[in-house]
């Protein structure tokens, strides 16, 4: 009698327990309709409609967060559009779901040459060339870009000075 309670206690905790794990989806699972977003997303990034493939795949993104693939498509948008700093962010959302995407890892050291970050940008190629036992483009694409080193900007001046209002 006295451990009737206990047991009770225990075997719904039990039951419980397991109901809740059934009900999960497996990790490698991504929702169907994010996939369909990521699809239209990768189309109208192709046409140049980078507004609309943003708008796309940051709801493919909310549908699902496992999908991988539209944080780095959305991370070579913010690249096109010149915004290495957010493209650095949205890399590291899709390395933390898999570490070893070798794609995420380029364009995340590309981003990083982009951005002046070139000894991380390093450490983004050893990875890549641990990964990659043989040749490995990834790899080739980023050692090019690390040697091409970060864009020059240059400060523009207008012809004509304008006057302090007094």
């Amino acid at each position: 009698m006295r451990f009737s309670s206990v047991a009770l206690a225990a075997a719904l905790a039990t039951v419980s327990i397991t109901t809740s794990l059934q009900g999960q989806r497996p990790d490698d699972q991504i929702d169907a309709r994010s996939l369909q977003l990521l699809t239209q997303g990768r189309a109208m990034k192709a046409a140049g409609n980078l507004d609309g493939a943003t708008d796309t795949l940051e709801t493919a993104v909310a549908v699902d967060p496992r999908n991988r693939g539209a944080f780095i498509v959305l991370a070579e948008v913010a690249g096109q559009r010149g915004l290495p700093g957010k493209a650095i962010r949205l890399y590291r959302e899709a390395l933390l779901l898999e570490p070893n995407d070798r794609v995420a890892l380029k364009g995340q050291g590309e981003a990083l040459v982009a951005k002046g970050a070139i000894s991380r940008a390093k450490d983004n190629l050893a990875k890549l060339r641990t990964l990659c036992k043989g040749a490995c483009p990834e790899a080739t694409t980023l050692a090019a870009a690390i040697a091409k080193g970060p864009p020059v900007t240059t400060a523009q001046a207008d012809a004509k000075p304008v006057a302090a209002k007094q």
